[in-house]
């Protein structure tokens, strides 16, 4: 469910943003175009949002801006606190993709760079539970790397090698990283209408409606 990553984040908390900003060379790739990812989640969604994974907040914040009203769901502490300090108006408690309180209806749920903390299975399992919460109407925006192939997946890991981004070949290899055939079909399964954007070499937006 994505907790055995929490002492990582924890790690993380304090130059995460530099990273998201692309001076950590090595993930650049990944984070390109962030903040224009970061957007179109956002616009994506009203009403009451809960967003699993909020880091340190940058996502949170865009939707709290445009009048969500948001329930932040991270399971690391040093996380939620950078968050709770960048931003106002939100909810940020402890919690996973698979664990987590309801308490009022929810509109839509949201993600950025997180959902491939999940197993297959556990991602099938999540997105089960979502179609019985949500709303007809409801949405699931996720943006998260995405592969169209296990063999597009390989190549990735094969320059990451060549370009001696051990860090980022050696995240490829051992995250739940999953192929857009895979995750179409866990969707459509379950009674979601889905469509995909590609918004950098390794970043799809995927917005499925119930």
């Amino acid at each position: 469910m994505g907790r055995e990553f929490v002492e990582l984040f924890n790690e993380w908390s304090d130059s995460y943003d530099d990273t998201v900003k692309g001076l950590d060379i090595e993930y650049r790739q990944v984070f390109e175009n962030y903040n224009h990812i970061l957007e179109m989640v956002a616009d994506s969604v009203t009403g009451t949002v809960m967003e699993f994974g909020t880091g340190t907040g940058n996502l949170t914040e865009k939707l709290i801006n445009r009048q969500c009203r948001v329930i932040g769901i991270e399971p690391s502490p040093l996380m939620r606190k950078k968050a709770e300090e960048k931003v106002t108006g939100a909810t940020i408690i402890d919690g996973d993709f698979l664990n987590f309180p309801i308490e009022e209806p929810i509109d839509a749920f949201v993600s950025t760079y997180a959902f491939h903390h999940l197993t297959e299975l556990e991602k099938e399992q999540a997105i089960k539970k979502y179609k019985h919460i949500l709303p007809d109407g409801g949405k699931v925006v996720f943006a998260d790397t995405i592969f169209l192939t296990e063999n597009e997946k390989s190549d990735m890991i094969e320059k990451a090698e060549q370009d001696h981004f051990y860090n980022l070949a050696d995240d490829l290899k051992t995250e739940y990283y999953t192929t857009l055939p895979q995750i179409k079909k866990m969707f459509e399964q379950n009674d979601f209408s889905i469509r995909f954007t590609q918004l950098n070499d390794f970043v799809w937006v995927l917005e499925a409606k119930k």
